[in-house]
C-alpha cells in the first residue's frame, strides 16, 4: 500500500490533528435519528478516527480492503482500475482516507509499464472528474438564480435565443438541470463538426428526442447548454466563473480545468489510451472527447479535482453553502440542489444538477436527502445530509481502456462502508438484530412461540409487535412468516405505523424498496392459532444492498400471557445472517 504524504488541505484541514483523548468522547448522530437541517456554518474539516465520532470502524476497514482488492486482476482478466483515492467524513471529521495503486500503470491500451516507470497514487493526485463536472456547472447556474439573473422556470431561450430552434421554445432551466428536457443523451460533436463554434451551434439547433418534460433521459447536451448560458450571462468563460465564484473562495486550489496547461500533469492520474481520435495516453487533459474538442472547458465535463478539495466542497454544502467564512450559496439554494424535482419519474430522483437517492452507487448512505454524482472516468461523490456525512471515491478506471467495465461495486462498497458505520441504537435498553451486508443471501431471524415442545399459539391467536428499520432496495425483500408444522411458512399480514404520518403498508407481510426509512417504525400483526414459530426472512439479490433491516422490541402476546419477549429472553432467538446489537 502506498501511504499518502502529509498534506494540508486548502481550506484548512490538516492531517494529524489531535482530537479528544477518549475515542467515545463524541458520538455520531445515530442512523435512526437523522438530521433535518444543515451543519453549523462554522464547521471546518479536521482529521480524526471513526471511534472519535461514534462510528463503528469495522465496516470502514472492510470497505478499504474491498476497494484495494479491485486493483488486482481477476484470473484471465484485468483489474477494475489501476488505483484509487478515497475519503470519508462524518460530522466535520475526516474518518478515513486511502490512496493505493497507480496513477499511471500502462504504456498503451494493453501493455503495463515496468514497475520503476509507474506513478503511484497519492492522496493529492488530481483526477479527471468527468460528469461530476456537471455539479460545478449546476452550482454556477444556481448562483445566477440567487442573483435573480435567471429564473428556474424560465425558458432557456429567454437567455439564449438561438436555443429556441427546432421546437425547444418551452424547455426551461429546470428541465436542463433535471434531465427532463427531452434532449438526446449525446452527440459526436468532436467528430461531426470542425470547430468549437460549430459544435456549440449544433447543440443549440438540435431538436428534442422526446416531448419536453415527458421522460427522464440523462444528457450531456443539457449541461453543455447551461455552460454556454453561464458564460453568456457572466461575460466570462466557464472556467473563470467556476474559479472566481466557487473554487477560489473555498480554497480549492487543486480544482480546475486543463491541469496540463497549469503545469499539473505530473500530479494527474492518466485516463485512456486513445487511438481514435489519435491522442495516445491521455493525461493532464480531459478524457471526454466532446469536452476536449471544446478546449477542455464545457458544462458537462472538464473539471479536475482531488479528494481533499471535493471534501471541502461537500462540507460547504453540508454547512448550507459556506466554509471558513466564504459563502458560495445561500441556504435556500443548497436546499434546491437536494429537492427532488423528478417525482414524476420514480427512481430518477434529481435535484438541481445533483442526483438523489441512488442506491446503485450510494448504497447504505442512500436516502431522499442524499445527493451526489458519478463520473465516467471512475469518480463518485455521495453527500448524505441526513447524517452529515460524505464519501468520495476517485479512480482512473478508464486507464488504459474504457471497455474494461463498470466500477459500481466499488462505489457501493465505499459509500456503504460509511453508511453501515453509522450506529443504529435500539430504544432504551432494548436488544436489536441487524442484517449483515451480504449479496444473494437468505438471512433468517427466528424464535419459537412458547416452549419448543409446547402447543404454540392458542385458539384465540396472538398479537405480534416489533420495531423496524428497513433500508432496502426494491429487489431485496423482508418477509415476516409463521409456521404451524415447522415445514410450511405463511406470511403474517402487517400494519406499519410510520413516524409522523398515518401510512400503513406491507399488507401481505412483505416489505421492500424503502431507502430513506431511517427511523424506527412500529409494526403490528395478528398470528393465527396454532402458530409454533415466527421468523423474519430477508432475501437479497446480487445487486445493491442498502443498509438492510433492523428489528427490535419483538413481543408476541396471547390472552394467556407473553410468548416472546426479545428483551427479556433474547437467547430464544436464532439468527443466521443477522447480528445482535446491544445499546452501548
Amino acid at each position: 500500500m502506498n501511504l499518502p504524504r502529509r498534506v494540508v488541505l486548502a481550506g484548512g484541514l490538516a492531517t494529524g490533528t489531535t482530537l479528544l483523548a477518549s475515542p467515545l468522547a463524541a458520538r455520531a448522530e445515530d442512523f435512526d435519528r437523522p438530521f433535518t437541517g444543515f451543519a453549523p456554518p462554522s464547521t471546518v474539516l479536521r482529521e480524526g478516527t471513526p471511534a472519535s465520532v461514534g462510528l463503528d470502524p469495522a465496516p470502514i476497514e472492510t470497505a478499504k480492503a474491498q476497494v484495494i482488492s479491485h486493483q488486482t486482476a481477476v484470473p484471465g482478466g484485468h483489474p477494475l482500475y489501476p488505483g484509487h483515492v478515497g475519503l470519508m467524513a462524518h460530522d466535520g471529521v475526516v474518518v478515513a482516507t486511502q490512496a493505493d495503486g497507480y496513477a499511471v500503470r500502462y504504456r498503451n491500451a494493453t501493455d503495463e509499464l515496468p514497475e520503476a516507470d509507474r506513478v503511484a497514487m497519492r492522496r493529492d493526485t488530481i483526477f479527471d472528474m468527468a460528469s461530476v463536472s456537471k455539479l460545478f456547472t449546476s452550482i454556477a447556474v444556481v448562483q445566477l438564480i440567487e442573483e435573480r439573473r435567471v429564473e428556474l422556470e424560465a425558458a432557456v431561450a429567454d437567455y439564449l435565443p438561438e436555443f429556441a430552434a427546432s421546437g425547444k421554445e418551452s424547455v426551461t432551466i429546470r428541465h436542463l438541470l433535471t434531465h427532463t428536457s427531452g434532449f438526446t443523451s449525446w452527440l459526436p460533436l468532436y467528430s461531426a463538426y470542425p470547430d468549437k463554434a460549430s459544435r456549440i451551434a449544433a447543440v443549440m439547433r438540435q431538436p428534442l428526442a422526446n416531448p419536453v418534460g415527458t421522460v427522464y433521459l440523462y444528457s450531456d447536451l443539457n449541461l453543455i447548454t447551461l455552460g454556454v448560458l453561464v458564460e453568456r450571462l457572466r461575460g466570462q468563460s466557464l472556467d473563470e466563473v467556476v474559479a472566481s465564484r466557487l473554487t477560489r473562495p473555498l480554497g480549492m486550489v487543486d480544482t480546475g480545468y486543463n491541469p496540463g496547461a497549469r503545469g499539473l500533469t505530473d500530479r494527474t492520474a492518466a485516463t485512456e489510451f486513445q487511438a481514435v481520435p489519435d491522442r495516445g495516453m491521455v493525461r493532464g487533459e480531459v478524457h471526454d472527447e466532446n469536452a476536449w474538442s471544446l478546449d477542455g472547458v464545457a458544462g458537462h465535463a472538464g473539471v479536475f479535482s482531488t479528494a481533499d478539495d471535493l471534501a471541502v466542497l461537500s462540507q460547504a454544502l453540508l454547512n448550507g453553502g459556506t466554509y471558513r467564512g466564504a459563502r458560495v450559496l445561500e441556504r435556500k439554494s443548497v436546499s434546491l440542489l437536494i429537492t427532488n424535482f423528478n417525482e414524476a419519474f420514480p427512481g430518477d430522483d434529481h435535484g438541481l444538477g445533483f442526483e438523489l437517492n441512488q442506491t446503485w452507487y450510494m448504497d447504505a448512505l442512500s436516502g431522499p436527502r442524499t445527493a451526489g454524482h458519478t463520473g465516467y472516468t471512475g469518480t463518485s461523490i455521495v453527500i448524505d445530509f441526513a447524517s452529515r456525512s460524505f464519501a468520495i471515491l476517485l479512480t482512473n478506471r478508464v486507464h488504459p481502456s474504457r471497455s474494461w467495465g463498470s466500477i459500481n461495486v466499488a462505489r457501493q462498497e465505499w459509500a456503504g462502508g460509511l453508511g453501515r458505520a453509522l450506529p443504529i441504537s435500539p430504544r432504551g435498553s432494548h436488544v436489536s438484530w441487524e442484517t449483515r451486508p451480504e449479496h444473494a443471501a437468505n438471512a433468517i431471524l427466528s424464535t419459537p412461540l412458547g416452549a419448543a415442545s409446547g402447543p404454540g399459539v392458542g385458539s384465540r391467536g396472538a398479537r405480534l409487535a416489533f420495531d423496524l428499520i428497513a433500508e432496502t432496495e426494491a429487489t431485496d425483500v423482508l418477509r415476516v412468516e409463521v409456521t404451524t408444522d415447522g415445514q410450511e411458512w405463511v406470511l403474517v399480514p402487517l400494519d406499519i405505523r410510520h413516524p409522523g404520518d398515518s401510512r400503513a403498508g406491507a399488507e401481505g407481510g412483505e416489505l421492500s424498496g424503502t431507502p430513506g426509512e431511517r427511523q424506527w417504525t412500529l409494526v403490528r400483526g395478528e398470528l393465527p392459532a396454532g402458530s409454533r414459530a415466527l421468523r423474519w426472512r430477508y432475501t437479497t439479490d446480487r445487486n445493491t444492498l442498502g443498509r438492510g433491516v433492523s428489528v427490535s422490541r419483538a413481543r408476541v402476546v396471547e390472552p394467556g400471557g407473553v410468548l416472546v419477549d426479545s428483551d427479556a429472553a433474547p437467547d430464544t432467538f436464532s439468527a443466521s445472517g443477522w447480528s445482535k446489537q446491544l445499546r452501548s
